[in-house]
């Protein structure tokens, strides 16, 4: 066993907090909005559009959701069959496309969020406000030192890392 400093320990048990609390909020949130027919990628799709405005290029939108342009593509094929986004060519570039919501997206965006709602009051019920203002403080301090750090991985090849607040967080 590897001996650590206190202080090390305790940024251990936040960065494996974090890490759970993260996969099983998603997993929670993603087994509540499965019912829709929606797996994880859509439901952010149609939540990101819906929250920051659609109309946006695919490049920006796979920008905003911090994904490759190919895994969004293909995405955007489903929701576009099942009616609930529409892409549009750009006056001033051919090859751009903005993608737009749908009225039929309404009701499901709003299902979703409603969902949402419910698995993050489920989640932070009992912990006071205060709490929550000083724990998003610090985590908001950790996005920040994670962009002014880029990955090593991350810097040799495509910037992965945006800001949370651009695209959404994935724990809806």
């Amino acid at each position: 066993m590897v001996e650590m400093s206190a202080q090390a320990q305790l940024r251990y048990r936040v960065g494996r907090t974090i890490g759970r609390v993260a996969r099983r909020w998603r997993a929670r949130l993603d087994a509540r909005i499965a019912p829709f027919g929606l797996t994880e990628s859509r439901w952010l799709v149609l939540l990101n559009l819906a929250r920051y405005g659609d109309g946006v290029t695919q490049k920006e939108l796979a920008a905003r959701l911090a994904i490759e342009a190919p895994s969004l593509v293909r995405t955007l094929d489903w929701l576009e069959r099942e009616g609930f986004v529409e892409r549009r060519g750009v006056a001033h570039d051919r090859r751009s496309k903005n993608v737009h919501l749908t009225e039929k997206a309404t009701p499901l965006v709003r299902r979703i969020e409603e969902v949402a709602s419910k698995v993050r009051a489920e989640i932070l019920d009992g912990i006071p406000e205060a709490d929550l203002a000083i724990c998003l403080s610090v985590l908001e301090r950790a996005a920040l030192n994670l962009a002014a750090t880029p990955d090593t991985a991350a810097a040799a090849g495509p910037a992965k890392d945006r800001d949370d607040a651009s695209r959404g967080h994935r724990a809806a």
